[in-house]
């Protein structure tokens, strides 16, 4: 079911949906939402604390698949008129960085919920750059108490 087909890019919007803030934040576009999957995006910039010597540095694509599925989970609380909760990795399994982005790029990632269960969701994670597959891989999140 979809809820929204509204692209939100502004960053102010974008970290309310999320618990992290500057200079933390890993995402800074929602590009499609349903209750199932979402389209999050970040453009490289030189002042993020994950690029090192022009590029995108392999925590900072972990970090940023992670907020991903945060932003799908402030986005549900969002339209419950709820504010976002705080979560965490609870696991990650078979991350395959292909490619690290260069400063400049913009990131896609496509964030497929497998399970939700009392606060702990199961996703499948792909980053593209260019339409190309630069990273995958699967992550458990949990919701803390």
């Amino acid at each position: 079911m979809n809820l929204s087909n509204e692209e939100i890019l502004d960053n102010l919007v974008i970290e309310d949906l999320i618990p992290q803030k500057k200079p933390f934040v890993m995402v800074d576009k929602l590009l499609e939402y349903t209750t199932d999957k979402i389209v999050a995006g970040l453009t490289i910039e030189a002042n993020n604390i994950f690029t090192k010597s022009k590029v995108f540095t392999e925590p900072g694509l972990i970090e940023h698949m992670a907020q991903s599925v945060a932003l799908h989970t402030g986005y549900q609380y969002y339209l419950k008129n709820e504010p976002a909760p705080t979560g965490y990795i609870g696991s990650i399994k078979k991350i395959e960085i292909k490619k690290l982005p260069e400063q400049g790029k913009k990131i896609r990632t496509t964030v497929s919920i497998l399970h939700e269960i009392m606060g702990v969701t199961f996703v499948n994670i792909s980053v593209e750059l260019d339409d190309e597959q630069i990273a995958y891989g699967e992550m458990k999140t949990v919701l803390a108490k």
